[in-house]
């Protein structure tokens, strides 16, 4: 049976299409390859970051990066010491920065629903948008009148390009059989299926404001559920941010000419490389850590130079306080340990609005490859 498409961009697509798709869209030499390539990739990466004592570690680094690129495929922009500053004072701020840390925020809180519910349910998603959009609502209304623009400036700006689907129950039923298709455990690779139920959710976009955002998100929630990774480190947001036009181009070619091969090819490939580019960002970090405390131990007289460390590569800026917080040491030993590895080029000591920062040049260095 043919994939049904889409017919006038200016009215709701209610005609979206059921999951699973029929066979004969993904069952293709082009796209198996493709995936044996993502399967690879994202098994190497698993078993790199098994075997690294604190995850945490890589969860507090990397998701902050990811967070930052996510946003800013929705034109959510800050600059990275805006974002770490702020993570590193445990404060939201108004505007991109708020925004951004409330992303990062919903990584984990989507990750701990799953793992207390064990499924994806129409609670998970409102959970994910509300946590990012910082609303209270949920599935959009009947009366909501939502369209996807065309964006820049140009003589089509402004003009609808896509009409998700709307009416009284409508949404909820093509939520309730995305919801049935990714929690059923049937012959599709969980990848494939992740790619599908991504533009599934983007087709239904089910909420007024942050679908980009919440879809991306399920991406790695999902290959996480299905046990792919034990935690949520893989993010494919800086792939599709550097690739934005070819994204929504494959999005479009799905609803207006059943082109499932183009956009199956390309967020496989997008796992593929986005583990290869995690796998050697851990390395370079470990590798880092390890070099630091090699220097630590063998030209100073810093007592537990691992618990220091440690905490330098839990997050970009580190302060006095979040030495003393932790019980590593007490407050004039943490200040005088954190000037003493400035001295040394370890860390950068920044005074931001009267506050005394410690940034770790290699840890910002690596995140911002």
């Amino acid at each position: 049976m043919a994939y049904l498409i889409n017919p006038d961009r200016t009215k709701p697509w209610n005609n979206l299409p059921e999951l699973p798709i029929e066979a004969q869209y993904y069952r293709d030499l082009d796209i198996f390859e493709q995936l044996g390539e993502a399967k690879a990739a994202i098994a190497r990466l698993q078993g790199r970051s098994a075997a690294i004592p604190n995850q945490g570690m890589l969860i507090n680094t990397i998701s902050l990066q990811e967070a930052k690129a996510s946003s800013e495929i929705e034109n959510i922009f800050t600059t990275d010491d805006e974002l770490y500053k702020a993570f590193s004072d445990e404060t939201i701020k108004q505007g991109p920065t708020k925004e951004i840390l409330h992303y990062r925020e919903s990584i984990w809180k989507g990750h701990q629903y799953l793992v207390s519910n064990h499924k994806f349910d129409i609670p998970y998603f409102e959970l994910i948008y509300q946590t990012i959009t910082g609303m209270s609502d949920g599935i959009r209304k009947p009366f909501a009148h939502t369209f996807i623009r065309q964006g820049g400036s140009g003589p089509n700006a402004g003009k609808a390009v896509y009409t998700p689907p709307r009416g009284e129950g409508v949404v909820e039923a093509k939520m309730e059989n995305l919801i049935h298709f990714m929690n059923d455990d049937n012959t599709i690779d969980p990848i494939l299926k992740m790619a599908i139920g991504h533009l599934q959710f983007e087709a239904i976009h089910p909420f007024r404001d942050g679908n980009g955002r919440t879809g991306r998100l399920f991406n790695i929630h999902f290959l996480t559920q299905k046990g792919l990774l034990d935690l949520p480190i893989l993010f494919l947001s800086k792939f599709i941010l550097d690739r934005k036009e070819d994204y929504y181009a494959f999005l479009a070619g799905v609803t207006q000419r059943s082109a499932w091969k183009d956009w199956l090819i390309f967020m496989l490939k997008a796992v593929e490389i986005t583990s290869m580019d995690t796998y050697h960002k851990i390395n370079d970090i470990l590798a880092a850590k390890d070099s630091i405390l090699h220097v630590l131990e063998n030209e100073t007289n810093i007592i537990r130079p691992e618990s220091l460390v440690e905490a330098i590569f839990t997050q970009p800026y580190t302060k006095v306080k979040h030495l003393t917080d932790k019980k590593i040491y007490a407050e004039n030993t943490a200040r005088q340990y954190l000037n003493q590895i400035a001295e040394m080029g370890i860390v950068e000591r920044r005074e931001i609005s009267g506050g005394h920062y410690y940034m770790n040049l290699e840890l910002y260095r690596i995140l911002g490859e």
